[in-house]
């Protein structure tokens, strides 16, 4: 069950990288486009910033799955642990840290107050509509439970990862 866990996180984590990266060049090419339109052209398209903004959700959520599962999120604890005692205590209270902040994001995001399906916030975005561009914003509120989930899993694969790490040998690499 481990391996299992491990290996959809690493696959989902592929993926995600991938479209973060699409949503970067995606931003990247919106706000180059916005600047030349306004500064050289002197008639900028007013659907690139709204895009842009949107790429820029969709990009910093994305990011921030990587950054879990790269480690480089913050710890609250600083301090190198040495016996399997402190690790696990270490790997509980950060998993506390990461479970009290993001169940009940991801209980808003379905739930609204009193348990109210309809306001809660994917279905209040699944009647609105972008500014300039009539889409539903869904499409870009459906970022956070989706990061929220993957964070999830790759707290799963925190998990399933011994606590005393396997030590490679870099020579035989």
């Amino acid at each position: 069950m481990a391996e299992l866990i491990l290996a959809a996180s690493n696959a989902v984590d592929h993926w995600v990288q991938r479209i973060t990266a699409m949503f970067l060049v995606i931003l990247v090419g919106l706000v180059l486009l916005q600047v030349v339109a306004r500064y050289i052209f002197n008639s900028p398209p007013i659907w690139t910033e709204e895009l842009s903004r949107y790429a820029m959700i969709w990009a910093g959520l994305l990011g921030a799955t990587i950054s879990f599962k790269q480690k480089f999120d913050p710890s609250l604890i600083q301090a190198k642990t040495t016996g399997r005692l402190l690790k696990l205590a270490k790997k509980i209270v950060s998993s506390l840290a990461v479970l009290i902040y993001l169940i009940p994001i991801l209980w808003y995001c379905v739930y609204g107050p009193k348990t109210n399906l309809q306001r809660g916030f994917l279905y209040r975005h699944m009647n609105t509509s972008a500014d300039v561009m009539s889409f539903p914003t869904i499409f870009v509120a459906i970022a956070v439970p989706f990061a929220v989930l993957v964070i999830l899993l790759h707290l799963a694969a925190r998990w399933a990862e011994p606590i005393e790490p396997k030590i490679i040998d870099r020579s035989q690499l």
